[in-house]
């Protein structure tokens, strides 16, 4: 078998979930000798390592609007595999795998961007002969938004960095950590609202650009003085920020996986979210997650870790819950699928 995969990602965003995703399962597959040929749309090195023995790396030119066209594949297709790192198809006729991560962009866009994105996401699903997604409450939202046979779905979940991991003598702070993108859907005026009711607490904001001038006049209008935007971390990093914080605060309404909820259980850190989308399928029990985004109910989910012991204990389960998860276990179910259409006849 060779996997083929098209590195269209890494000229559309610099080390986003999709490039994490490729960059481990890629990672796993090299250091198992899978044969691999990665197609690079730019001349420099990208943020997947490619250092495989029996990698072969093919560069070529992006051309105009390249993120929408279908990929020229040369030389022997037989036994070959493809696997887009966006939602792109081989112009010949080849093996095809694609990952569906989530659905913000049909839940959350409107005008030219989502109709572009969801024609080509949809195009690529249909297109495929088996699709992976990171979740089921993902594979959920494909049959409600592109509905194809059902047999062709896979659920592949995503893993968790071994760096996330429990540090001793770390001292603990009053620390909320709220990570990741603050628009939409992200409820990032709902946590800082929240916040307010607790002036012990401070936000530690990770990730997700420079706070704008509103996110800053909302911040001072309702914390002031107690928040810090901490830019974006390494895992290495946010591990000890996990490993020192009062919990992590993730309001989102809408996830097609949620990795950092699991980064903070492995690393001890207990977690607030909403039961909804994936997430209940990821945390499990070992979170706190309210029935609404609203500040009353993360109010009193902010309330129930004053108690010690149900802190302690959640933060066990947290454990437990979390090793269900690795980007190991993730590469081998993943490389279980390409046996799979291995087997198939085109």
């Amino acid at each position: 078998m060779k996997l083929i995969v098209d590195g269209i990602i890494e000229n559309l965003q610099e080390n986003g979930g999709c490039t994490v995703y490729f960059a481990q399962l890629l990672t796993f597959l090299q250091n198992n000798n899978i044969s691999l040929e990665y197609i690079r749309f730019k001349s420099e090195d990208g943020n997947i390592p490619l250092k495989g023995e029996h990698t072969k790396v093919v560069y070529e030119t992006a051309k105009l609007l390249e993120r929408w066209r279908d990929v020229e594949i040369k030389g022997e297709l037989s036994d070959s595999i493809f696997h887009s790192t966006h939602y792109r198809l081989p112009k010949q006729r080849v093996k095809t795998v694609t990952t569906v991560h989530d659905f913000t962009y049909e839940l959350y866009r409107k005008g030219p961007a989502r109709w572009m994105h969801s024609w080509q996401k949809f195009r690529a699903i249909r297109n495929s002969d088996l699709v992976i997604c990171v979740s089921q409450n993902t594979a959920d939202d494909l049959m409600k938004f592109c509905p194809i046979d059902p047999a062709k779905i896979r659920v592949v979940y995503n893993g968790v960095s071994s760096v996330y991991t429990p540090l001793s003598q770390t001292e603990h702070t009053n620390e909320v950590v709220f990570i990741g993108a603050r628009g939409w859907y992200k409820n990032f005026t709902l946590a800082v609202q929240t916040m307010q009711q607790f002036p012990t607490l401070k936000l530690s904001i990770v990730g997700g650009g420079k706070l704008t001038d509103e996110e800053l006049q909302h911040l001072e209008a309702h914390i002031p003085g107690r928040y810090e935007w901490l830019g974006r971390l390494t895992d290495e990093e946010l591990n000890i920020v996990y490993n020192r914080a009062h919990c992590l605060f993730y309001p989102s309404s809408y996830e097609g996986f949620g990795i950092p909820v699991i980064e903070a259980m492995r690393s001890g850190c207990p977690v607030i979210a909403v039961d909804v989308s994936s997430i209940p399928e990821v945390a499990g029990s070992a979170a706190i997650l309210t029935k609404q985004a609203d500040v009353a109910s993360f109010n009193q989910a902010l309330n129930r870790l004053d108690d010690l012991k149900y802190r302690k204990d959640l933060i066990q389960m947290g454990y437990e819950q979390a090793s269900k998860f690795s980007w190991e276990k993730c590469y081998f179910d993943t490389l279980a699928v390409y046996k799979e259409l291995e087997s198939h006849s085109l």
